[in-house]
């Protein structure tokens, strides 16, 4: 259509009558955006002074030029939707800070930076014996498929980990869970969108405190980091199994890497580009992170402030290691006979005193350790040692030469034994087996009053 000066919808828009009078504009097509029956909105195209006017052959291009804009408007909608609801999935599914049992001779801080990519993952997971695991993850792609697929990766390594499996071992079971679930993505019904082929990268570390040691796995190409508290560290060489799911013909197993920390050094897991630990950020890592006695915190902003620019979204965790006095553990071996469950009462109670521990505490503990000595000497093998860790709980742990695990049963009452699991089951808030090539420990923790 033409403008002619005296059109009466000018009148009722004088900004833009003005415009039009300031560019000469004198003819005008109006194509609404609609897509599937739904208005989206309007295209207004002008001519101005010096152009031909519009003729009706040029109506069929600016509908061709509507109809696309109006598809492009419409996926970017429904990309933006997706991206917040897989957003909202994954940062529901990460743990929430604060929400942790205490962690003994360590602590942690991270950082997440929202990107395309929805399947980072981190984790910080008390274990026995004071031991902490750090772990963080990637799953390969965006959008709530992946975002889910996330979810189910953490909480199966979460599980895993709650075993004490070694680093190396429970990779391998992971790998086995992701590639579970790889299939059952595979094999979605034909109606459905074509889902992302499933692959995920994990880096899986475990602190113990009373040896200061820390042993690593990775697969898929995750490399964590190491400084010592005068900022010397490098990139971990850690022995990489194949990605999480990987459907190629690697079948190469997990490796780990020990290595021993001095307290005070940091550790640092990041799930990004390899370049950052590397140094291609703007300054190399031990810059950044120098001086490392800085909060935790100061020093991941260090970090995100050095990171080169990416859309992609990545996870970084930093952990400070510490250790447990000598003076807050004990260890002694028991002789492998009848007498060792006395020894074991006494040994408790003197050490409980010098705690200083609440009487209800040593009681409870001192129950505790005569049932699982007692099965040690029963059921297991020489050597026996009890050792004894005083942090926030009280930690019984007994050692035998057995892989062999007693069960906990419910005895009938006729029964004059069977009973030890259960009593060391109601003291105790938590307990369990782990497992070594020279035998098994069974722990238990009873809580100490604040």
């Amino acid at each position: 259509m033409r403008i002619p000066p005296d059109t009466a919808w000018l009148a009722a828009d004088p900004e833009r009558a003005r415009a039009i009078r300031d560019y000469g504009a004198h003819s005008l097509l109006v194509v609404p955006l609609a897509l599937r029956g739904t208005a989206l909105g309007l295209i207004s195209l002008y001519r101005c002074k010096g152009s031909e006017p519009y003729r009706s052959d040029d109506l069929s291009f600016a509908t061709a030029l509507a109809a696309h804009t109006a598809l492009s408007v419409d996926n970017a909608r429904r990309y933006e939707r997706e991206h917040s609801i897989a957003s909202t999935v994954q940062r529901r599914m990460l743990p929430p800070d604060g929400q942790l049992r205490s962690l003994v001779a360590i602590e942690t801080a991270h950082v997440y930076l929202p990107g395309r990519n929805s399947g980072c993952w981190f984790d910080v997971i008390p274990l026995s014996g004071a031991r902490t695991a750090l772990t963080v993850g990637r799953v390969t792609g965006n959008g709530i498929q992946t975002a889910a697929a996330m979810g189910q990766l953490r909480t199966a390594a979460r599980t895993l980990a709650s075993l004490d499996l070694e680093p190396d071992e429970l990779l391998a079971r992971l790998h086995d869970t992701a590639s579970t679930l790889a299939r059952e993505r595979a094999a979605h019904p034909a109606g459905d969108t074509r889902p992302q082929p499933l692959t995920a990268s994990c880096v899986y570390a475990i602190y113990d405190p009373l040896t200061r040691r820390c042993t690593l796995a990775g697969g898929g190409g995750i490399t964590p980091a190491v400084l010592a508290p005068d900022g010397r560290g490098a990139v971990l060489d850690v022995p990489q199994g194949p990605p999480l799911a990987s459907a190629t013909a690697d079948s190469s197993p997990y490796g780990t890497r020990t290595v021993e920390l001095e307290p005070g050094s940091l550790i640092a897991l990041y799930t990004g580009e390899p370049g950052l630990l590397s140094g291609a950020g703007s300054r190399p890592l031990d810059e950044v992170l120098t001086p490392t006695d800085r909060p935790l915190h100061e020093l991941c902003d260090a970090v995100v402030y050095n990171t080169v620019a990416t859309t992609h979204g990545t996870v970084l965790l930093l952990a400070r290691t510490g250790a447990v006095a000598a003076s807050d553990q004990g260890t002694w071996e028991l002789d492998h006979g009848d007498r060792a469950p006395a020894a074991a009462r006494g040994l408790l109670r003197r050490q409980a005193a010098s705690w200083g521990l609440p009487p209800e505490v040593t009681d409870a503990a001192e129950l505790v350790v005569s049932e699982l000595v007692t099965n040690a000497v029963r059921y297991g093998a020489p050597p026996v040692t009890l050792r004894l860790l005083h942090t926030s709980s009280l930690t019984c742990e007994v050692h035998d030469g057995s892989q062999v695990t007693p069960h906990l049963r419910h005895a009938r009452t006729v029964d004059e034994g069977g009973r030890g699991l259960f009593i060391v089951s109601r003291l105790a808030a938590h307990w369990g087996t782990r497992y070594a090539p020279e035998g098994k420990t069974i722990w238990a923790e009873v809580d100490i009053p604040p």
